[in-house]
């Protein structure tokens, strides 16, 4: 048994956030171009590049012990891999992706039942099938190597099941969105099979954590100043924590050393209100995790 959890890092859009995501939670990661194993400091961990499309079946064969990847395209593979994190890249999207079910504007397509009997093409051919399936619905699903848009513009196929956030590209095709079969995230997976082992489980437990503490830092910073006693009231009032802020005696006088965690979008709006309620030498600091 190897001595090292092997590590699933998804090649194509999500490779750069992933290795900045990683970074972040306490790992360097070197991807050389010519290299489809990169590096990363820490013994105990190896990595490898590897389409989101196949993470979950190699999990699953215990190729990888834990990997990124959606939920589309586990369902896809009906993988039996554990899902240990719920990972939305804010900086890549702040929302879940939908694969979605789209015809011409003109379509006599109106309802999903619509499709009976139709020709649909889509990537994500074996999670269309049974979803039609389980409602009774017969339609011929084929794959689309790309452009799958241009194939129900051309009038090769009636219909298209298409991954989409805000759904511009499809309306930009002359398409229209009839139906939403799936919304769909990066998902952190692992290998039963290694679950099993302590040590691994301990150290797939541990980069579950701290990725999702870099996440919930993400647009979080810390903000600390000081206040006298008799205005903290005042300053509290308008500031917001994650749960309540931290305050402490400044050693020898009347003064508090106030800190707590905020949404960076609002510290430039409660600044000057601080200030003008007594607040002095505030300090605004990034985070890269939090970690409850």
């Amino acid at each position: 048994m190897s001595d090292f959890i092997k590590v699933g890092i998804p090649k194509g859009s999500l490779q750069d956030a992933t290795i900045e995501l990683f970074e972040r939670a306490g790992w360097k990661i070197n991807v050389s171009s010519r290299n489809y194993f990169p590096t990363i400091d820490d013994p105990q961990i190896q990595c490898a590049l590897v389409r989101a499309q196949e993470m979950a079946r190699y999990v699953e064969s215990g190729v990888l012990d834990i990997g990124l990847t959606g939920l589309d395209w586990i369902l896809e593979d009906q993988s039996e891999v554990e899902i240990m994190s719920d990972l939305i890249y804010s900086k890549v999207s702040s929302k879940k992706a939908k694969w979605v079910l789209a015809v011409p504007e003109n379509s006599d397509i109106k309802t999903i039942e619509d499709c009976a009997g139709k020709a649909i093409s889509t990537e994500l051919v074996n999670f269309t099938k049974r979803y039609f399936k389980e409602r009774n619905i017969p339609v011929n699903v084929e794959f689309s190597w790309g452009a799958t848009e241009a194939k129900v513009v051309e009038g090769l196929v009636d219909a298209i099941v298409e991954v989409t956030e805000t759904g511009s590209t499809i309306k930009a095709h002359g398409l229209k969105i009839i139906h939403t079969l799936l919304e769909t995230n990066t998902k952190m997976i692992a290998n039963p099979k290694s679950l099993n082992v302590p040590w691994k489980k301990d150290k797939i437990n541990q980069i579950a954590m701290l990725l999702q503490g870099a996440l919930a830092a993400e647009k979080m910073v810390g903000i600390k100043m000081n206040v006298a006693k008799e205005k903290i009231d005042s300053v509290v009032a308008i500031l917001p924590s994650l749960t309540a802020p931290t305050i402490s005696n400044l050693y020898n006088t009347d003064w508090l050393s106030v800190e707590s965690i905020v949404a960076e979008s609002i510290v430039r709006e409660i600044i000057p209100k601080l200030i003008a309620q007594g607040a002095e030498g505030i300090i605004e600091y990034p985070l890269n995790k939090i970690v409850s």
